[in-house]
């Protein structure tokens, strides 16, 4: 089951996906939001239950992120391929990437108040002050306000690679800025970690109509299970509005390799949709 939030006639409403061409408006049966839906442990049977919505073609709506007062977290270093890019990045910082790999306790940090973030087809921000930027594919958990994973999406954590590198106290210059966190545009409600473990995660970089790099890695590389990179974002946190975790990355660009303005992004996730944003100087 699919959901998203879109806009219509200057009102933002909930959809559930018919096919791949049209969408259900929840809303007109009583649903004013995503987050009842997560808070709701009967969501499913309560969708299903509505007749008689009104199908509204996606041509005729504007897509927006699926997120509503819910913070966004990250993990990191969660794929092989991911700590080994940020040690080839990172001479002065690599033991801590190799250390905290295989360490108990995973490496999280704050990445987006929910206003900061960018919904489908708007654009991503590489930093002016930055001269390595690349996006970096990943499977956002959302979680509810009893720390619950009741769904997920696709998330983009924008990184300034150069500024990480220089200095492992600069993460959250590199992760955190304008228009650095990309959401949606399907939320995938309740599905089993097994279910999520068979999807395959994968983008592709579009420079002036032709590719300049694309791959992909199966969900089921993730180290870490859901619930432990879940239940070590609770620890001592209390997220009222719930919250989203992007869990990590195991598609990486070469290090010739960095975003330009105009790029165009494509993050495919094959249990839920593409998340397609262009790429702007901020």
């Amino acid at each position: 089951m699919k959901l998203c939030r879109f806009q219509k006639d200057d009102a933002t409403r909930i959809g559930l996906a018919v096919d791949d061409a049209a969408v259900a408006d929840l809303t007109a049966g009583g649903i004013a939001s995503i987050t009842e839906l997560l808070e709701d442990a009967n969501a499913i049977a309560r969708v299903e239950a509505l007749t008689d919505l009104p199908i509204i073609p996606l041509a005729e709506v504007t897509l927006l992120a699926p997120v509503e007062q819910q913070e966004i977290w990250a993990a990191g270093v969660t794929y092989l391929r991911s700590k080994t890019a940020r040690m080839e990045e990172s001479d002065f910082s690599a033991s801590a990437y190799d250390l905290v790999y295989d360490a108990a306790r995973p490496e999280i940090f704050f990445k987006s108040l929910p206003e900061k973030v960018v919904g489908p087809n708007e654009p991503v921000g590489i930093r002016a002050d930055a001269t390595w930027s690349v996006p970096e594919p990943e499977l956002a958990l959302v979680l509810n306000s009893r720390g619950q994973i009741a769904g997920c999406t696709i998330g983009n954590d924008m990184s300034s690679r150069d500024i990480e590198g220089e200095n492992l106290l600069y993460l959250p210059q590199a992760k955190v800025y304008d228009r650095s966190c990309a959401i949606g545009p399907w939320l995938v409600l309740a599905p089993t970690e097994a279910e999520a473990r068979a999807w395959t995660i994968g983008i592709e970089i579009i420079r002036a109509n032709e590719t300049v790099f694309e791959g992909e890695t199966s969900l089921n590389n993730l180290k870490r299970s859901f619930d432990e990179l879940a239940g070590y974002l609770c620890r001592s946190q209390t997220f009222p509005h719930g919250a989203m975790l992007l869990t990590g990355t195991g598609v990486v660009p070469p290090d010739d390799f960095t975003l330009a303005v105009n790029d165009l992004i494509r993050i495919h996730i094959s249990g839920i949709g593409t998340l397609e944003n262009p790429v702007a100087v901020v």
